[in-house]
């Protein structure tokens, strides 16, 4: 689903000018953005029927061949033009599989200190790279929770790459999130800048702060995992349809039952252990080292690899 239909929202079946208008407001800026659209979400975006929303995802799903079956050997072919970022640190890249990838979402998580938000930092910068240096040659999108995000560090890490600070500090678009509404809504808004500039990697820290803080006690954790999800199935969309990668840090909690090895464990639950395409441990070593381990993946063997933080970025 990467590629995207050449055709306009009023080419559909049932979409006039003024209905387009009402989608495109509410986010549905791509055909395929529909296709991937429920019922009710529709009728809400565009104040239509269930049928007339029906009618409009059927058409979207056609114009964009959603739910056609392809082979295997596509599926490769099509995994194969996957982008990958460059982390800093070759070894780091090794564990990864060559890098951060496009088209999933990375998520790393642990401790206060541990590295996540120093790994954000230093892919905002290597996406800027050229292909041949292991990057994208393109923008990010930082979206910030916790107030982590520091252009002196950018710049910094931009020297250490023998960049140009001022120009990378300008092809990064960031933005702070003050709660969790604000956060559901900001990918959506993302999206508008991903399809004008050229984007690929957004870059959520963290992901789940807002959540655990407005959303405590067993009685709010259904409304908590669902919000969770939506947001994290926005994220997926947005990597799918535009070749992006989304790198998302996580934080920890101490499980006080657990007597033997490691008591922590990633926030969030099922909802972003099932969401997440890899899952990445950090943890400290003797400074300046940290230890990552993958934790999740789909593909990558479980191992460990080592890297350091310097003041000019991440590295072996």
């Amino acid at each position: 689903m990467a590629g995207e239909t050449k055709q306009t929202l009023e080419s559909l079946p049932g979409v006039g000018e003024v209905i387009a208008q009402k989608l495109r407001e509410a986010g549905y800026r791509m055909i395929e953005s529909l296709a991937v659209a429920t019922v009710a979400e529709l009728r809400e975006a565009a104040e239509i029927g269930e049928g007339q929303a029906k009618k409009i995802i059927s058409a979207a799903r056609e114009a964009a061949e959603v739910g056609l079956f392809v082979t295997a050997d596509k599926v490769l072919e099509r995994r194969e033009k996957i982008g990958l970022i460059t982390t800093g640190s070759a070894q780091l890249d090794d564990l990864l599989g060559g890098g951060v990838e496009t088209q999933a979402i990375t998520e790393v998580f642990g401790e206060f200190g541990s590295g996540k938000t120093q790994i954000a930092h230093q892919l905002c910068v290597n996406v800027q790279l050229p292909p041949e240096q292991k990057g994208l040659g393109a923008k990010a999108i930082y979206i910030d929770t916790e107030n982590t995000f520091r252009p002196e560090r950018i710049r910094d890490m931009a020297i250490g790459m023998a960049l140009d600070p001022v120009k990378v500090l300008h092809n990064i678009y960031y933005i702070r999130s003050y709660n969790t509404d604000q956060q559901l809504l900001i990918p959506e808004k993302a999206e508008k800048i991903v399809e004008e500039e050229d984007v690929r990697l957004i870059v959520v820290d963290s992901l789940t702060s807002h959540f655990r803080a407005e959303f405590t006690g067993r009685g709010m954790l259904a409304d908590r995992q669902q919000k969770l999800n939506r947001h994290l199935m926005t994220l997926h969309r947005i990597a799918d349809l535009h070749d992006l990668a989304v790198f998302v840090t996580n934080q920890v909690l101490a499980r006080p039952d657990i007597f033997f090895g490691d008591p922590t464990r990633p926030i969030g639950g099922h909802v972003v252990a099932h969401s997440a395409t890899t899952r990445v441990y950090l943890r400290k070593s003797k400074s300046p080292k940290r230890i990552a381990r993958i934790f999740d993946s789909p593909n990558l063997p479980e191992r460990e690899a080592v890297f350091t933080i310097t003041e000019q970025g991440i590295r072996d």
